[in-house]
């Protein structure tokens, strides 16, 4: 310990996490980037590198102030005050209402990286027809107007789910829940890509899919594990239920896969793990390591059956994120308040009934935000590409470069052939089932 009180190991180990959380957002564009077609993967990824220098710079100027100062007054349960403007007065000293032996700027960092990945999870749900500087305004008014607030709501000193005892350990409702469901109403109000239901929309590249989710998997340690704010107890708690959580989403989306196809998709194995991490996010350090087991088989059932569900919908949400984060996210938060300690399975139902309230307050004020900040967006620049671009890819429309070259000018590009073996829906695509290998052949900007 120094004059200050701050630990080295503990230090050490939330900024070494703070890295782990920053590597999931560039793991989520490979993870978003393979489940779309060849002609918008660029798009795809810049909208998660993007949200890492938007709301990188958010964050420091106003972001870290809203969501985790103290203000004062009939506002002050719901957002946080201007005192740590550009981190004025955010300096090397621990502060003891959050991280008393880390420095204030270690978990302040850390926090950023979580306000970066959440709006680059909403993006899977409206790729391949958003312009990129409505998408810019979007993700902007979205960590302002939503992620703040939450995030003071439930990890604020002075937050009102904070005080009236919500659980949420490392972003079962500020993260999953308030993304799922802000991504569902972006996708709803800006309507289907123009040839959903006529196409067979399916993913371009499964093992870049399948490296995303494996980095997903590794920084989702830093997520969960390093929300302890220290090298401790906790921490390895909620490092093993992470592991659990994921293995188990794993076998539990293989069962429905298995049900519904007769066979284990690799899609599905990689969308499972992740149904598990996020159902154990809110959960990871208040349970042990067999509710960690159920609450990851739940949540990869819940995810791959609301996945089935949507794709027989109009529903087009193209990557499934509301199917997964939202679903999953929902039930984590729920189960907490069943197995955490001193919850239902403990007599004390009053547990659950706050979280209940945690995830109907995230839902509702998620939904309403979103939708006046998309009307917004949309009336000042417009979100939806035109039909023409939107046939041309966004990767050229947007962009003005390629995701694959075969010569100068020329595109690889992925002609799916499909069997006649119809089934549910992957995420990402309308009717995916019996995806025999791709055809590959060069052609000028088609995907």
């Amino acid at each position: 310990m120094d004059k200050f009180g701050i630990s080295g190991a503990d230090t050490g180990y939330v900024l070494i996490c703070a890295a782990l959380v920053l590597l999931m957002t560039p793991a989520l564009a490979f993870f978003y980037g393979g489940m779309v077609r060849s002609k918008n993967v660029l798009n795809t990824l810049a909208k998660s590198l993007m949200a890492a220098g938007v709301i990188g710079v958010q964050w420091v100027l106003f972001g870290y102030s809203l969501s985790f100062s103290k203000s004062s007054g009939a506002l002050a349960p719901f957002i946080g005050g201007l005192s740590w403007l550009g981190l004025r007065n955010v300096g090397l000293a621990p502060n003891a209402d959050y991280a008393a032996t880390i420095p204030h700027q270690a978990f302040m960092i850390y926090q950023g990286m979580f306000a970066i990945i959440t709006p680059a999870l909403m993006s899977g749900a409206f790729v391949e027809r958003v312009n990129f500087r409505g998408y810019i305004l979007l993700i902007l008014g979205w960590a302002t107007l939503v992620y703040d607030p939450l995030a003071h709501w439930v990890w604020g000193a002075n937050g009102w789910l904070h005080d009236l005892g919500a659980l949420d350990f490392a972003g079962g409702t500020v993260v999953h829940i308030s993304a799922g469901v802000s991504a569902l109403v972006v996708c709803l109000m800006i309507g289907k890509r123009s040839d959903f239901g006529k196409a067979e929309l399916a993913p371009h590249n499964l093992p870049l899919t399948v490296l995303g989710a494996g980095l997903l998997w590794f920084g989702w340690f830093g997520f969960n594990s390093g929300s302890a704010l220290a090298a401790n107890a906790t921490a390895a708690q909620a490092f093993v239920t992470t592991q659990i959580a994921a293995a188990a989403g794993v076998l539990g989306w293989a069962v429905v896969d298995y049900r519904l196809r007769g066979k284990i998709t690799v899609l599905g194995i990689a969308s499972g793990c992740v149904a598990g991490l996020v159902g154990i996010t809110p959960a990871a350090g208040f349970v042990g390591p067999m509710a960690a087991l159920f609450i990851g088989v739940a949540g990869g059932l819940v995810s791959a059956v609301a996945v089935h569900l949507r794709s027989k919908s109009s529903v087009d949400d193209s990557l499934d994120v509301f199917s997964v984060h939202g679903t999953a996210g929902i039930l984590g938060s729920l189960l907490t308040g069943v197995f955490a300690a001193g919850g239902l399975l403990e007599g004390h139902p009053k547990v659950l009934a706050i979280q209940i309230v945690a995830v109907l307050a995230t839902v509702i004020f998620s939904a309403i935000m979103t939708f006046g900040i998309v009307k917004g967006v949309d009336a000042l620049v417009g979100l939806r590409v035109s039909a023409e671009d939107e046939e041309h890819g966004l990767d050229f429309s947007q962009h003005g470069e390629q995701g694959y070259y075969l010569a100068p000018g020329r595109l690889i590009v992925s002609v799916p052939v499909t069997s006649t073996d119809a089934g549910p829906a992957i995420p990402g695509s309308s009717a995916a089932s019996g995806l025999l290998p791709a055809i590959r052949r060069p052609l000028e900007g088609v995907g």
